[in-house]
């Protein structure tokens, strides 16, 4: 892997904030980065979110806690966009010293990175045989990957998402969101040099289009926050072409990473992204810095809200099945 510093993350650009902010968060653009606040339904209470940021220090905090106080936070969630192994227990020490305690994740503690700076002879064979394998039987079944950011394509990319979401049980954000999305992060560049953050790559097959991603690009690092496919036509392995076009895409572009955007042991589609054989990558974690004793029942509260939501995906995917 390429040793660099830790880019900046896309959700701590400006058009992630400006899009946070239209969809209803409150947003605080700081010195320290990009900070969401949300309410809490039925109270006076809110939580602050500081995904992504920088390694924290001692002024961070007292920072942080000043706004948790003015803003009436319970607490601030904060999973820095930092590498576990390029730093030391003193990090964890400063943590506990004021008052953050081990929190509920919300992006996956590891990742897995692909070094686009390999030449791609080197890439390919890298890669496991039978990933090798479907990548040329897509390829000789005639699908074709192009990067497509028209409205038609970006429509047919929601179907295929809440088809994706049914079929899979999984929590899919709405149709608005995806829209208001991608409308701040693929919006006319503000000069000639500056590419918009989100890119919609679609997989066709006897013209009709069965796989599409959505990529972020972000201080030379390419993400795949976003994919879904049709449930048709699954023996040409689309999916493996989009990974391996995805590659070549942020290579012509001159990226040096490839962020997979999250690892979960034991999940068919982490099996198929091990077939590319990225580098694990484990951050820092996910912390709670506590501002009110009313934080624990918080948890509590959330518990119960996370396992309502997955109960309502299984049960739409059972009425789906019938």
């Amino acid at each position: 892997m390429v040793k660099t510093r830790e880019p900046k993350h896309p959700l701590q650009s400006h058009e992630w904030a400006q899009f946070r902010q239209e969809w209803g968060n409150e947003v605080l653009e700081t010195k320290y980065g990009v900070i969401t606040l949300h309410k809490i339904p039925f109270t006076p209470w809110k939580i602050g979110m500081f995904i992504k940021g920088p390694k924290p220090t001692q002024e961070m905090l007292v920072f942080l806690k000043k706004i948790a106080k003015e803003k009436n936070l319970i607490f601030i969630k904060l999973e820095p966009n930092i590498i576990k192994s390029e730093v030391n227990n003193s990090i964890i020490h400063l943590f506990k010293k004021n008052n953050a305690v081990p929190g509920k994740t919300l992006f996956t503690p590891t990742t897995f990175r692909i070094d686009l700076t390999k030449p791609e002879d080197e890439l390919l064979k890298s890669f496991s045989g039978k990933t090798r394998y479907n990548i040329r039987l897509a390829q000789k079944h005639g699908v074709k990957v192009i990067e497509d950011n028209s409205n038609k394509a970006f429509e047919k990319y929601l179907e295929l998402t809440f088809e994706t979401a049914k079929r899979q049980g999984f929590y899919a954000h709405t149709p608005e969101y995806h829209r208001l999305m991608w409308k701040h992060l693929h919006r006319t560049p503000i000069t000639e040099h500056r590419s918009p953050l989100a890119h919609l790559l679609v997989a066709k097959y006897k013209s009709e289009i069965i796989t599409t991603w959505i990529l972020f690009t972000y201080d030379k690092i390419l993400y795949y926050p976003y994919g879904a496919s049709s449930d048709k036509y699954k023996n040409v392995m689309t999916n493996n072409l989009m990974m391996w076009e995805a590659i070549r895409f942020g290579k012509r572009r001159g990226y040096k990473i490839f962020d997979l955007w999250g690892r979960e042991p034991g999940k068919g589609f982490t099996k198929f992204k091990e077939g590319y054989n990225p580098q694990v990558i484990e951050f820092l974690g996910s912390w709670d810095l506590v501002a009110h004793p009313l934080y624990h029942l918080y948890r509590i509260a959330e518990k119960i809200r996370w396992l309502v939501l997955r109960t309502k995906a299984k049960f739409s995917l059972t009425k789906t099945s019938l």
